[in-house]
């Protein structure tokens, strides 16, 4: 069931609104590792030779790309999960009275 094809909610509408929000945080997440190398790089390319600021430089970048592996890494282990056990872990469900959500 689709995002409001009724007036009233439905609790079928929060399948939908989990799979926005968890496509926009991941997106997000995304997007913030890139903006932080990039800031860090224009960091390490500014500093003048100055050891401190090279130093926050490389530990922003460290930071940023450890975020990016740790965000990969656990699409990859649920992607994992997904083939060896055949449940569907990425998708949220909601199973309503009177469906057969054993066979969706």
């Amino acid at each position: 069931m689709a995002l409001g094809t009724d007036d009233a909610a439905q609790l079928a509408d929060l399948n939908t609104i989990f799979e926005n929000v968890l496509s926009v945080a991941a997106r997000l997440a995304g997007l913030a590792a890139l903006l932080m190398i990039v800031a860090s790089g224009f960091k390490y390319l500014t500093s003048g030779g100055d050891p401190k600021a090279s130093e926050q430089a490389k530990h922003t970048l460290t930071w940023a790309v450890i975020g990016l592996a740790a965000l990969v890494g656990s699409w990859f282990i649920l992607r994992l999960i997904e083939d060896f056990t055949g449940v569907k872990v990425s998708v949220f469900d909601i199973c309503l009275p009177g469906t057969n959500c054993a066979t969706e």
